[in-house]
Order: structure tokens, then sequence, then C-alpha cells
């Protein structure tokens, strides 16, 4: 858990909040805006670790660190959210708070999250790069959902059946398990740090967020907003990494995502490092080493 109190600033009549962390007024260097994922107890607090080591090896830039709408200490209207709901969130933010050039990293399936921000060409300007830790596989990203498969979920779990479930995906034994099952590649890393943290960020009105999630929202063609990227991307992704999507078709490695995501975005880069699904808190030292030297070149590149 971060120990900063979180600043604030409104979106369509919503508190979202936000940390900010800079060394001095003078760091030099483009700032970082750090996307979030999406699950139980998950929030802004997820990037701590990152933001702790990423000041420990030396780097000074500015950090924006913003709770998604329904999530951590941001507002938790009931309703479903999609990824142009949170882009439209984060490009205000861009406009109104950040009002500078930044390097964007986002955490796996909330990938299509930056892609929708970087659909409007107003907001596209302050982005100099994209990093992207434990992407999707790359069928998840390129078809569409049916909108009937995602509105009929979205209403089974907007329902009591729906608030039994997430009562039950918030117990420490749930949350334990799913993480070593499908999150962590030690089962050592899963330790009282990240529990708490999941448990404690895990109120019942945070569910409408997670439930949108599951229910696919996010599941679409982006394939056309990818072909139009201008910025320069880095995949990072585990060595052991896995899809907790259950399609026997979606069980790629890390070679064919790597393959898979340099083949469709433009002047792409990959790397693989040590982990399994969430590289930034359980692989932080080896995450930060990774993406260093592409934020370094993307913050020397003009805005195209």
């Amino acid at each position: 858990m971060s120990d900063l109190a979180p600043l604030t600033y409104v979106w369509n009549g919503h508190r979202c909040a936000y940390d900010y962390r800079a060394e001095t007024e003078a760091d030099g260097g483009v700032p970082l805006l750090l996307i979030h994922p999406i699950g139980v107890g998950l929030s802004r607090h997820f990037w701590g670790r990152f933001c702790q080591q990423w000041r420990a090896a030396g780097y000074g830039q500015a950090i924006y660190n913003p709770d998604l709408l329904g999530c951590g200490e941001s507002d938790m209207p009931r309703q479903p959210y999609t990824p142009a709901d949170w882009a439209n969130q984060l490009g205000y933010f861009l406009q109104t708070v950040v009002q500078q050039p930044v390097v964007i990293l986002v955490q796996g399936a909330l990938l299509p999250v930056a892609l929708e921000l970087l659909k409007s060409p107003e907001h596209r300007q302050q982005v100099r790069g994209l990093v992207m830790a434990g992407p999707p596989p790359w069928d998840l990203i390129n078809q569409d959902w049916p909108r009937w498969k995602i509105q009929l979920f979205w209403r089974l779990f907007n329902s009591p059946l729906g608030g039994l479930f997430f009562r039950y995906a918030r117990r420490r034994q749930f949350l334990q398990s799913f993480s070593v099952r499908q999150l962590f590649d030690q089962p050592e890393s899963v330790d009282e740090a990240w529990l708490e943290m999941l448990r404690s960020g895990a109120p019942m009105a945070s569910r409408h967020a997670v439930f949108s999630f599951l229910a696919g929202f996010w599941r679409q063609d982006y394939r056309d907003a990818i072909a139009a990227l201008t910025q320069p991307s880095l995949v990072v992704m585990g060595e052991a990494t896995t899809s907790i999507s259950r399609s026997t078709e979606d069980q790629t490695g890390a070679g064919q995502r790597l393959i898979d995501y340099g083949q469709h975005f433009p002047d792409c880069q990959g790397i693989t490092i040590p982990g399994r699904n969430v590289l930034p808190y359980e692989s932080v030292e080896e995450f930060v080493d990774a993406i260093a030297p592409f934020i370094q070149q993307a913050s020397s590149r003009p805005v195209q």
C-alpha cells in the first residue's frame, strides 16, 4: 500500500484519486503514466513496488499513478465500465492534471484502455511511448466478442448472485489460491503485502469494475487502432507467462506473444524476464532494468 494520501480531481461529476511522485520539480525526463490492472482488490497500489524500485534505481522523473473509476479511492458508481470509459477518464487526466507528454505503462489486459486513449489525435500527441507488461494473447484483442454475450454476462454479474460471488472471491483463501494458480511464478512471492493489498482494496462497491472486466467489455478488435500507432512500444513478458483464459487457443507462451505483438505493433520491441503474469510486482527489479533503456529512448523522441 502507498503511504501517500491520494490527490484528487473531478471527472464527469466523479471524484478520482491519483498519486503523484517526483523527487523535485526539475527532475527531467518524460513522466510515467501508470495504468493498473482490474481485479478483486486491485488499484493504483499495484504499482507501489515498481514506484519504489524505480526511485531506488536512480530514475527521477515524475510518476502519475491514477485509480481508474470504480477502483481504489476513486468513486465507484454502479455501472458497466468499458475501455473507452476509462480512456476518457485518463484523457481528461492528461489534459487537465498532467499537461505534458508521458510514457504509458499498462499492465495485462488493460492494454485496450491504452489503445482507446491512443485513438484520439489530441491524446496521442501527449504519448511518447507505450510499455506493455504481460499483455493478453493476441487472439483476445483482434476479434470482437458478441455484444449479446457481454451483456448477458454483465446482467448475471450485476445481480444478487454476482454479489455472492464477489464476497467469495475476496476471501483470503481464494485470493491466495488464485494468485498462486494464475498470477505468480513462485508461490512464495504471494506474500502478506500482496494479500493485504487485495483484501483492503475490495469493498463491495468495487465489484462493478471487476464484473465489467469479467463480462468482457474489453474484448474488441483493436487491429486498426494498433496499426495506426506511431509511438514506439515495448512488450515485456514473463518467462513463465500463462493466460487466465479458459479458451485453449489462448494458451500462448511468452515467445509466441512476442512474435505476435512484434508482427502487428509498429516500431515494437520485446523482451522476456523471470516471472509470470504480474511482473511489476513479482519481478520488480528485473522489470525496471528491462524497461529503463526504452523509456530513456522514448523520452528523447519528439511527439508524433
